[in-house]
């Protein structure tokens, strides 16, 4: 399990220099700067899969009869366009495509939990051992919301978004103004300026909890996911009937999770907009 569990790494390494880990140890040793590859691969990997198919199809869409894949893509198009317009209250060109890239994105990651756990990384030992390497050394994941460093990339992405328009629409003094003047306001002004910590200390925990919330529950969700399959996979002759189950049950998890990952993030762009 801890194997399946481990990221491929690349990193400085204060004994062997820039290399891979060959365990979670030397991984950690190698400190911030160190890439899971594995993670960074099929995340861009994936991103491209998702901007490529919805290229192709907005450049030969058709008025005429629709072929399958052009029914599936105005489809989502269509949902997310209405989750925006039911939820966001502000005016901006960027939340629909941000949205759409954001579910389509995260449900793919989401979605290579179910290839079987012991088959790409399988493959991966293959390769490596071709090169040289220790098969056992070999870590390869392939899930990267399962990575808790994507999914904290993803969230504070959205947060930095979230500054914008704050700033963007309430002008930074009404930004530091919203930080310090909330939720407790009095006409007294020395009593105003007394209560400016505590007000910015309640509005800055409700501020930097929504990437943390975003990250911690997409993570957290996958992760356990991938745990279960494991699991699964090392009960022997009970895995095909386990297994299946769990996978139908499992599509509906990955799913729900990429849109709540989207709808968190329009609510709170939309919160972010509002001028009071």
């Amino acid at each position: 399990m801890q194997h399946h569990l481990q990221n491929l790494t690349f990193g400085n390494h204060p004994e062997h220099g820039w290399s891979m880990a060959h365990s979670a140890q030397e991984a950690s040793d190698m400190g911030f700067w160190a890439i899971h590859l594995d993670t960074m691969g099929w995340s861009i990997g994936l991103g491209l899969i998702f901007l490529c198919l919805f290229r192709k199809v907005a450049k030969s869409a058709t008025t005429g009869v629709p072929s399958g894949l052009q029914n599936f893509v105005e489809l989502m198009v269509e949902f997310v366009d209405q989750s925006v317009k039911e939820t966001f209250h502000g005016r901006s060109r960027l939340i629909a495509p941000l949205s759409l890239t954001i579910f389509c994105w995260i449900f793919l990651m989401n979605l290579m939990d179910l290839v079987p756990v012991d088959w790409l990384p399988g493959v991966a030992a293959k390769v490596g051992e071709m090169f040289g390497a220790d098969p056992a050394h070999v870590f390869f994941k392939v899930v990267p919301s399962t990575d808790i460093n994507a999914t904290l990339g993803m969230s504070l992405s959205v947060f930095a978004l979230i500054i914008f328009y704050s700033i963007r629409v309430k002008g930074l003094k009404g930004f530091v103004a919203e930080l310090t003047l909330h939720p407790f306001n009095t006409p007294n002004k020395l009593a105003q300026i007394a209560l400016i910590p505590v007000n910015f200390l309640l509005e800055f925990v409700t501020l930097i909890a929504k990437p943390i919330s975003l990250a911690l529950r997409l993570f957290g969700n996958m992760y356990a996911g991938e745990l279960i399959f494991i699991l699964i996979s090392l009960v022997g002759i009970w895995q095909l009937p386990l297994h299946f189950p769990w996978a139908v049950f499992h599509i509906l998890v990955i799913t729900l999770q990429a849109f709540i990952f989207m709808m968190l993030t329009i609510v709170y762009l939309s919160m972010a907009s509002e001028d009071h």
